[in-house]
C-alpha cells in the first residue's frame, strides 16, 4: 500500500509499506541539480552533495561512515541534472538510524572552510578522471552542444574553474534556496510502521524551512549540432542523438519499445547488423535521456578510427530501413512482453520502488504505479510506433558527437554526409 503525506514544513513523503520484506530503502530527493544553476555556479549542486558527507555538529565524516557500517547498511548520494538524492538501504530495524543520520547531514552540515578546500581538490580530480573517459564525454558534450543555450546542457560536475572558486557562502546560499520543504520529496519502501516513521521524519527534517518551489523557467530548445574533439585514444567514440520525448510525453512508451528493438540488447537491429553481421564495432547500443521538458534518443558506437565513417554510414542505413519496414506485429508483442517482464522484476526491489515513487511525486505530483505503466505499454500498437518513427527518427535533424584521433578519422566525410541529410 502506498501513502502520500506531508510534513509541517511542506516536505512530501511517499511511503510504500511492504510488510513481508525485511529491508527498507529510504531516499531524500531535492530539486537541486545542474538545470537550476547558471554559468558562474554550474557544479554547485554536485559540490554540496559531496560536502554533506564531511561532518555535522554531531557527527564527523568518520562517524557518518562508521554509523552506516555498524548497522550493515548502504548509504550514498548522487546528483543529476534535475535533482540530488541522498539514500540508504538497510534492515527495517535500522531505519531510524538511517533517517537520523541523513536528517543530521541535511539539516546540520558544517561546510567548514578547511573541509571545503580539501573536497574541491577531490572534485577537480573527479572531473579530470571523467574527462579521461571518452565514452562518457562523447555523450556529455553532445548534450552540452544540443542545449548550449540552456542549463540542461550543463555538465553536472561543472567546470574546474567554478569548483575551485566556490566559497562556503556560495554553498550556504544555494542550500538556503533549494534544500527547503517545498523542494523535497522523501520516499520510503519496505517494512515500516507508517505512524512511527512520520513522527521520526518530522523530528529529523521538520526544522528545514518551507521555502519556495524552484522551477525551470525556460524550456530548452533543441539545436542541431556536430561536435568533434581530438583525443589520443585507441578507439573512436561516436554518439548520434535525435530530439525525443520528455518524462511527460505520452509517446515515451512507444519510444521505449523503439529503443529496445533498435539498440537496447544483443538481439537489437543495430547490434545484429553492425557488430554481428559486419563486424565493424565491439560496442553499439541505443538509449534514451528524458527530462521534465526535453529528451533525446541516443545511439552510441565505438570502433577503430579508420572504421568509424563506415559505422556512421551503416547506422544511417539501418535507421532508414528501420523506418521503412517498421516493426512486425510479432516482434512488437514480444518486445512489449520483454519490457513488462523487466518492469515487474525491477519493481520487486525496495530500492527500485523507492526511486520510482520519488520521481513520480517530484516530477508528476502523483504516484505512477507499475500497473499504470503496464497498461500504457500494452496500449502501444503499430500506428503509434509508425508515428514515432516518422516524428523522431529524422536524420535531417540528428546531432553528432565524435571523440578520438581525428587524424585517423574521416571527419570531413562524416560531416558532409551528416549535412546532406
Amino acid at each position: 500500500m502506498t501513502e502520500i503525506h506531508e510534513l509541517s514544513n511542506g516536505i512530501k513523503v511517499v511511503i510504500e509499506n511492504i510488510s513481508f520484506y525485511r529491508s527498507v530503502s529510504f531516499g531524500v530527493w531535492i530539486k537541486a541539480g545542474s538545470v537550476y544553476e547558471n554559468d558562474t555556479n554550474n557544479g554547485i549542486s554536485h559540490m554540496i552533495e559531496h560536502m554533506m558527507f564531511k561532518g555535522t555538529k554531531v557527527h564527523s565524516a568518520k562517524d557518518i561512515a562508521d554509523t552506516m557500517t555498524a548497522i550493515g547498511g548502504n548509504m550514498n548520494a548522487f546528483t543529476s541534472k534535475e535533482c540530488t538524492c541522498f539514500y540508504a538501504r538497510t534492515l527495517d530495524t535500522h531505519l531510524d538510524t538511517a533517517i537520523e543520520l541523513i536528517g543530521d547531514m541535511l539539516c546540520n552540515s558544517l561546510i567548514d572552510d578547511e573541509s571545503l578546500e580539501k573536497e574541491k581538490k577531490v572534485v577537480v580530480e573527479e572531473i579530470a578522471m571523467y574527462e579521461d573517459s571518452p565514452d562518457d564525454m562523447v555523450h556529455e558534450m553532445l548534450q552540452y552542444n544540443i542545449w548550449k543555450n540552456h542549463p540542461l546542457g550543463y555538465i553536472i560536475s561543472g567546470p574546474k574553474t567554478n569548483v575551485k572558486g566556490f566559497t562556503r557562502d556560495d554553498l550556504r546560499r544555494y542550500i538556503g534556496k533549494h534544500y527547503t520543504g517545498e523542494n523535497i520529496v522523501i520516499s520510503i519502501a519496505g517494512n515500516v510502521n507508517v505512524k512511527a516513521v512520520l513522527n521520526k521524519l518530522e523530528k529529523c527534517f521538520g526544522k528545514l524551512k518551507r521555502g519556495k518551489k524552484v522551477e525551470i523557467i525556460e524550456k530548452p530548445l533543441y539545436n542541431r549540432c556536430f561536435y568533434s574533439d581530438n583525443k589520443d585514444v585507441e578507439q573512436a567514440h561516436l554518439n548520434i542523438a535525435f530530439d525525443a520525448v520528455s518524462y511527460y510525453d505520452e509517446d515515451r512508451f512507444s519510444m521505449s519499445i523503439i529503443n529496445s528493438i533498435l539498440g537496447g540488447s544483443i538481439n537489437s537491429v543495430l547490434f545484429q547488423r553492425i557488430r554481428e553481421e559486419l563486424g565493424l564495432t565491439y560496442s553499439i547500443y541505443s538509449y534514451g535521456s528524458s527530462f521534465s521538458d526535453a529528451g533525446l534518443l541516443h545511439i552510441y558506437a565505438s570502433s577503430n578510427p579508420t572504421q568509424i565513417y563506415s559505422v556512421f554510414m551503416k547506422i544511417s542505413e539501418v535507421l532508414e530501413d528501420f523506418k521503412k519496414t517498421g516493426i512486425p506485429k510479432k516482434q512488437l508483442e514480444q518486445t512489449k512482453e520483454q519490457l513488462k517482464t523487466e518492469l515487474i522484476i525491477g519493481s520487486e526491489s525496495t530500492n527500485s520502488r523507492m526511486n520510482s515513487n520519488a520521481r513520480s511525486l517530484m516530477f508528476k505530483n502523483r504516484i505512477v504505479t507499475t500497473e499504470d505503466t503496464l497498461e500504457h505499454i500494452d496500449s502501444v500498437d503499430g500506428d503509434s510506433i509508425n508515428k514515432c518513427l516518422n516524428k523522431y527518427l529524422n536524420q535531417g535533424m540528428n546531432s553528432v558527437s565524435l571523440i578520438g584521433r581525428l587524424k585517423d578519422i574521416n571527419v570531413d566525410e562524416i560531416r558532409t554526409a551528416w549535412c546532406n541529410y
